[in-house]
């Protein structure tokens, strides 16, 4: 489907491409395009300008029984049983999403792993989950720090012994049920 771009530097209008929804299992090319955020650059053919298009996007892998939806509303969603699903309401949360479920991660231990290292740290920084690295299965992060990205590099240990924090605190899980927005916000609702 196209959609009508206007340019934010010479107010050319363009067509550009969107996508409604993407099934990872009947187009898997275009996965890529979705982590490596290319699907919502938009780039003027008049000036060049590089801009970013949010807009609505379902996210489904089938294989891995994940489905995740780009919106900044609310969404009431039936018939996900066997499924993981997320609500997410930017383009970054949805690549990091991606990669949290494709390294075979728990996005809600992730959460409380960002939690935990954040207040090691005394910082209240974004924390970005990247990539798992390394023989030890380390975790790696990115976050804004004076202008630059920074990495900060968490063992494997942490993620385990958030993983038996969610272990004895059911209603983690059970909040993630359905169609959840599993962030730092929703953590919040849960930490004393």
């Amino acid at each position: 489907m196209t959609s009508t771009s206007i340019c934010s530097e010479c107010g050319t209008t363009f067509e550009s491409e969107v996508y409604q929804s993407i099934n990872v299992q009947t187009n898997p090319e275009l996965k890529d395009k979705v982590v490596s955020g290319e699907i919502f650059i938009r780039r003027c053919p008049s000036c060049g300008k590089v801009q970013l298009a949010k807009y609505p996007l379902l996210y489904l892998d089938p294989a891995e029984n994940l489905l995740l939806c780009l919106s900044e509303q609310e969404l009431g969603v039936d018939g996900l049983d066997g499924y993981t699903a997320r609500r997410v309401t930017s383009v970054g949360d949805l690549i990091e999403k991606i990669k949290i479920f494709d390294a075979g991660l728990d996005d809600v231990i992730i959460e409380l792993c960002k939690f935990v290292t954040c207040q090691e740290m005394g910082t209240g920084a974004s924390l970005k989950f990247l990539k798992m690295d390394g023989a030890d299965n380390d975790l790696i992060f990115t976050y804004p720090k004076n202008g630059d990205m920074e990495m900060l590099s968490v063992g494997f240990n942490v993620y385990q012994d958030c993983g038996g924090i969610l272990a004895r605190n059911p209603q983690l899980s059970e909040a993630a049920k359905g169609l959840a927005t599993v962030n730092r916000d929703w953590l919040n609702n849960f930490i004393a």
